[in-house]
């Protein structure tokens, strides 16, 4: 009877300690960190396809995203994207020659260097303006404009407009896989 009675009790508290690991777990992943896999080549060369990274949620609740932060969103394809912020509420962005303009002041990516220096023929990033994809002069309050590292083939605001700060699930900067290339990513 004893034996009975303490086997039980042991159960109870292994069941106990699984239910709060469970629900560590769960909030941990909902409301603070959680795992992304890159799909495709947009982020290229800073993310290649198939890394696997971490997303943190922690600044997004309450905050919004800062210049040049990699960012995951929810996009209108009903999936989400990994893309770079290169514009914030109020600024005017622009791009000439293969520069960045924000705010008509030149802004540097060394980010990009890598790409650049391969590029034979044309430019890394074509022309435009904020007016000319948004019909807006600056960058509205709640949004942001944002683009891949792989400029000529980069689904971004480029295509689908500003992106709503509350789409934002958070930044990334940890590369965890493949562990031969686990990084921070800047």
């Amino acid at each position: 009877m004893e034996q009975a009675k303490k086997q039980k009790n042991e159960l109870w508290e292994w069941s106990k300690a699984l239910l709060i690991a469970f629900g560590l777990a769960a909030i941990i992943r909902f409301f603070l960190f959680t795992p992304i896999v890159v799909d495709g080549e947009s982020m290229m060369p800073t993310l290649e396809n198939g890394d696997r990274m971490v997303v943190n949620k922690i600044g997004y609740m309450v905050g919004e995203p800062d210049r040049f932060d990699i960012v995951v969103f929810h996009a209108p394809e009903q999936k989400n994207y990994i893309k770079r912020v290169i514009g914030l509420p109020g600024d005017h962005v622009e791009y000439k020659d293969d520069q960045l303009y924000v705010n008509g002041e030149e802004v540097v990516e060394p980010y990009l260097d890598q790409y650049k220096s391969e590029i034979t023929e044309g430019t890394l990033t074509d022309d435009f303006t904020l007016e000319e994809i948004t019909q807006e002069e600056i960058i509205p309050e709640g949004y942001i404009f944002v683009m891949g590292d792989n400029r000529r083939y980069s689904k971004d605001s480029r295509h689908i407009g500003l992106v709503a700060i509350d789409e934002v699930i958070g930044n990334t900067n940890i590369v965890f896989w493949p562990l031969n290339e686990i990084s921070f990513i800047k």
